[in-house]
C-alpha cells in the first residue's frame, strides 16, 4: 500500500489532552507528498534500530506535560553575532533546522509524519545527546494512525516505529526520549544524540505586532519562485521575509504584547501563510536574530481576517526551564539574563 504522509496539520489535539476550544474557525489541514527516497530511508532505519518505540514516546509525552527541566535554557533576547540568526532569501542552504520524522511500519501498511525543529541551548539529562524542540501534533497523528489497533493485533505482527531527528546532511539520530511537553502549546522537547547542528537562541521577550520576521518555510517539490536551497533529501527551503500580526490567549480572544501589559499570549499570527512543512520550525527576529516563536501552521479566525499563520511566542518555551542561570559569553556566547514577562512576579517551581 502507498505510505501514508501527513504534515503540518494544525487541528484539535488526537489524543484527548483537555485543550480549550479553539477560535472560531476551521484550521487548515496539509497532507503534501514526501519523496520517497526519504521515505524508504526513514522506514530502514526504523526497521533496525532499537530506540524507544512510537508508543513508548507517545507515553513518554503524555506522562512528562508540563516537566519541568532540570537545566537551563539561555536568555537570548539580544544574542551576539556569533550567536544570532542571521538567515535570508539568498542563503544558500539552512543546516541549523532540523527535520523530525515519525514512522510506523506494520507489515504492508506504513505511516510516516514529519515537522521541523531546531536544537536548544540547553544540556540534556542524557550524556552524549542534546535537546530539540518541535511541534507535537505529528507525533499525536502518527500514533493515532494504528493507537485503536495496538492491543487488538496479533502478537506475531511485526510493528516497526520511531521517531528520528535528520539533519540537512541526512544524518538520521533516533529520539531517545520526549522529555517534557506542552500539549495545549502544541510543543515538545525531545532528547537524541548530538546532531552536528548549531543551537538557536531563543528570546524570553515576545515582539510588538509588525515586527519583521523570518520564518523557515518547507516544501517538498521545487517552487517557480526564487531563493528556494535543496534541504533535507529531495525537499527544499527557504527563508521568507514576514511579518507577526497579533497574539491570541487559549480562548482566542486578541491579547497584548506591549510594555507594561501582562496578557496570557497562547498563540501569535503572522504573515505569509506558511508552506506545509514549516511546522515546528523556528520564527526568527530578523533584527535580533533570535527565535521568538515557533510555527504551527495556518488558521482562519473570521472571514474577515482570513487565513493567517499560526505559531505559538518562544517565551512558552521557558515554562520547562527550571534554572535560569547566567553564563559567561566565552561558556556560550551569551549576553542577556532577564526575568521573563511569563515568570516576572511569579514562583519558579523548584
Amino acid at each position: 500500500r502507498p505510505i501514508t504522509r501527513q504534515y503540518a496539520t494544525v487541528s484539535q489535539s488526537l489524543v484527548d489532552l483537555g485543550r480549550p476550544p479553539a477560535p472560531e474557525g476551521a484550521a487548515i489541514d496539509f497532507t503534501p507528498s514526501i519523496p520517497s527516497s526519504l521515505d524508504r530511508r526513514i522506514l530502514k532505519v526504523a526497521s533496525c534500530s532499537e530506540s524507544p518505540s512510537l508508543s513508548e514516546l507517545v507515553h513518554s509525552y503524555l506522562s512528562n506535560s508540563r516537566h519541568i527541566l532540570n537545566s537551563s535554557l539561555l536568555y537570548e533576547s539580544s544574542p551576539s553575532a556569533l550567536r544570532k540568526v542571521n538567515r535570508g532569501p539568498s542563503t544558500a542552504n539552512s543546516p541549523d533546522v532540523l527535520l523530525i520524522a515519525h514512522c510506523i511500519q506494520d507489515e504492508d501498511e506504513h505511516k510516516i509524519t514529519v515537522a521541523s525543529g531546531f536544537a536548544l541551548e540547553a544540556p540534556s539529562q542524557r550524556e552524549g545527546e542534546s535537546l530539540i524542540l518541535s511541534c507535537a501534533h505529528t507525533l499525536e497523528e502518527a500514533d493515532s494512525s494504528y493507537g485503536s489497533n495496538r492491543h487488538s493485533s496479533s502478537t506475531s505482527r511485526r510493528v516497526d516505529s520511531g521517531s528520528f531527528v535528520i539533519s540537512s546532511e541526512g544524518n538520521m539520530y533516533p529520539v531517545t526520549d520526549i522529555v517534557s511537553s506542552l500539549p495545549k502549546s502544541d510543543l515538545m522537547i525531545m532528547s537524541c544524540k548530538n546532531p552536528a547542528v548549531a543551537t538557536l537562541p531563543v528570546s524570553p521577550y515576545p515582539v510588538h505586532a509588525g515586527t519583521p520576521v523570518l520564518g523557515h518555510f518547507v516544501s517538498h517539490e521545487l517552487p517557480d519562485e526564487p531563493g528556494w536551497r535543496p534541504w533535507v533529501g529531495d525537499s527544499w527551503s527557504k527563508w521568507v521575509r514576514g511579518t507577526v500580526l497579533g497574539y491570541r490567549d487559549f480562548a482566542g480572544r486578541e491579547a497584548q504584547a506591549n510594555p507594561g501589559t501582562y496578557d496570557a499570549l497562547s498563540h501569535l499570527l503572522f504573515s505569509p501563510l506558511p508552506t506545509a512543512g514549516s511546522s515546528g520550525g523556528p520564527i526568527i527576529d530578523e533584527e535580533t536574530g533570535a527565535v521568538i516563536g515557533v510555527m504551527l501552521g495556518t488558521r482562519m479566525d473570521n472571514r474577515v481576517e482570513g487565513t493567517r499563520g499560526w505559531g505559538v511566542p518562544s517565551e512558552t518555551i521557558f515554562e520547562v526551564s527550571l534554572k535560569l542561570v547566567r553564563r559567561t559569553a566565552a561558556q556560550a556566547h551569551f549576553v542577556d539574563v532577564q526575568p521573563t514577562r511569563a515568570t516576572r512576579g511569579k514562583m519558579i517551581p523548584g
